[in-house]
């Protein structure tokens, strides 16, 4: 079975919080689960994260929601394109988790193994 991580880092890029779940599990499921209890003032997520209610949970949070528009979407909503750029340092984030094998391999077969490694690896970035 494959596995997805879902993760929210802060501004410097560094590992909030994970949610490890099945391959198949789109990412904007996990959106709410992440972001709860959070303070923030701007959310930065491409545009797979571009739904109404995760807008909205941003929105109680005060904060600004820099997440650009699906080609679908009837009304196009604008975004601050200054701060968008800042979106490479999740990225960067994860790459540097993938440094450490056991990561980016995957050896573990139990997720509370992985799990354990996560926030190990997490700590020493």
């Amino acid at each position: 079975m494959t596995t997805k991580i879902h993760m929210l880092a802060d501004a410097l890029g560094r590992p909030l919080r994970f949610i490890i779940t099945g391959g198949q599990v789109h990412d904007a499921t996990q959106t709410s689960a992440l972001l709860e209890g959070q303070a923030a003032s701007a959310v930065i997520a491409d545009k797979a994260y571009d739904s109404n209610g995760f807008r909205e949970q941003i929105a109680v949070m005060n904060a600004e929601a820099v997440i650009p528009s699906k080609r679908n979407r009837k009304v196009f909503i604008p975004h601050d394109q200054t701060l968008y750029k800042d979106r490479n340092r999740i990225e960067r984030c994860f790459n540097r988790l993938k440094h450490f094998r056991r990561f980016a391999t995957r050896y573990d077969r139990r997720t509370i193994h992985f799990t354990g490694f996560i926030y190990l690896a997490a700590a020493m970035i």
